[in-house]
């Protein structure tokens, strides 16, 4: 698979008015001890029910002689912010440790950290070099986030790129969002935000930004049809797949999050869910980028799927996105086909278990 999206532990430091998941906070002393429990509890078998390989095959690359060039995929590990003291040392810095144990002898993986920044030390970019990352993402770049707004984050990311530097790490050529190959020799760093140039600009219609009436995206903007949307979450032995996965073992075919999970990785192998879907004309749209045609087969038409995206904020704002439709159509349809799905994998999983 060429990106697998980890978000580690719902912690965070800040409560951004623009965050697309209102799990993403700061917690009282005994709830964030539970909140990093259950990531603790939860990760290595998550790691456990990951492919084999992360090894894919990018059809960007065909060779002189049939198929196509082979390449390593990469694990990105988020949050809320993972470099928090507690989630750092107990979840972070063990998954890494598990992630390139688990993949050592089978093609490798390219292990990515994604934080907001403002708590990257020297100390913190070698103890993370010396576990074998990747990429240090810097997400924290923009004017949503306090303290960052426009010139104002300037000399937080002229201070990480001397640290970064004085690493030996380099500054990636590639944009976030960009559907590029991982060609490029690490350690390497990064920085976006969700700016209007980038692919999050108009941000998604989910968390404290739907609550805060901050998205600005409209019928004509797809996120299914970009990275980190649905497009190509199924073919995961190819370019173009990747799927993100919640610190429950939740997992889901786009970053925004479906209103339904696929299934969960605490129970299940990634590769089963996907390939246990594969068949179904809804997911297969999804796959496609065309979440319009999700209900094509189940009663749906594409005239009835938009007039189903269309909604009110809860600012009482006229609003349409096929990201509303989607919603709608996993409560009132494809949810109970997950999970009817999801009790044949696992009645199949116990009656082999029992032989």
């Amino acid at each position: 698979m060429e990106s697998i999206y980890y978000v580690l532990c719902f912690a965070c430091h800040r409560r951004c008015a623009h965050c697309y998941e209102e799990r993403f906070r700061p917690y009282s002393r005994q709830r964030q001890s539970e909140v990093i429990a259950t990531a603790k509890r939860n990760f290595p078998r998550v790691i456990a029910n990951l492919p084999d390989t992360m090894m894919y095959l990018d059809r960007r690359q065909p060779l002189p002689g049939g198929g196509f060039a082979q390449r390593v995929g990469r694990v990105i590990l988020s949050g809320g912010e993972v470099l928090l003291d507690g989630v750092r040392e107990e979840i972070l810095y063990p998954a890494l440790d598990a992630l390139r144990l688990k993949y050592a002898e089978n093609g490798g993986v390219k292990l990515v950290v994604q934080t907001t920044g403002d708590l990257i030390t020297p100390t913190i970019i070698g103890e993370l070099l010396d576990r074998g990352i990747w990429m240090i993402s810097v997400a924290g770049m923009d004017d949503f986030h306090s303290g960052m707004q426009g010139e104002k984050r300037a000399p937080l990311e002229r201070r990480l790129i001397s640290l970064f530097e004085a690493a030996g790490m380099s500054a990636s050529g590639h944009g976030a969002g960009e559907r590029k190959a991982s060609d490029e020799e690490g350690p390497l760093y990064s920085f976006f935000g969700a700016t209007p140039d980038t692919w999050i600009g108009k941000l998604w219609p989910r968390g404290r930004a739907w609550a805060n009436g901050l998205s600005s995206a409209t019928l004509a903007d797809n996120f299914c049809n970009r990275w980190s949307g649905g497009l190509n979450f199924l073919d995961h032995a190819y370019s173009g797949s990747e799927v993100a996965i919640e610190p429950t073992g939740d997992v889901y075919p786009c970053c925004l999050k479906t209103k339904h999970p696929l299934g969960n990785l605490t129970q299940e192998r990634l590769i089963d869910i996907l390939d246990s879907l594969a068949d179904h004309p809804a997911f297969q749209a999804i796959n496609r980028g065309a979440p319009e045609h999700m209900g094509l087969t189940l009663g749906w038409s594409v005239d009835r799927f938009f007039e189903r995206s269309k909604t009110v904020t809860p600012k009482g704002e006229p609003y349409g996105n096929l990201c509303i439709g989607c919603d709608a159509f996993h409560k009132e349809v494809l949810g109970s086909i997950i999970e009817d799905r999801r009790a044949l994998r696992l009645g199949r999983r116990s009656a082999m278990a029992q032989q």
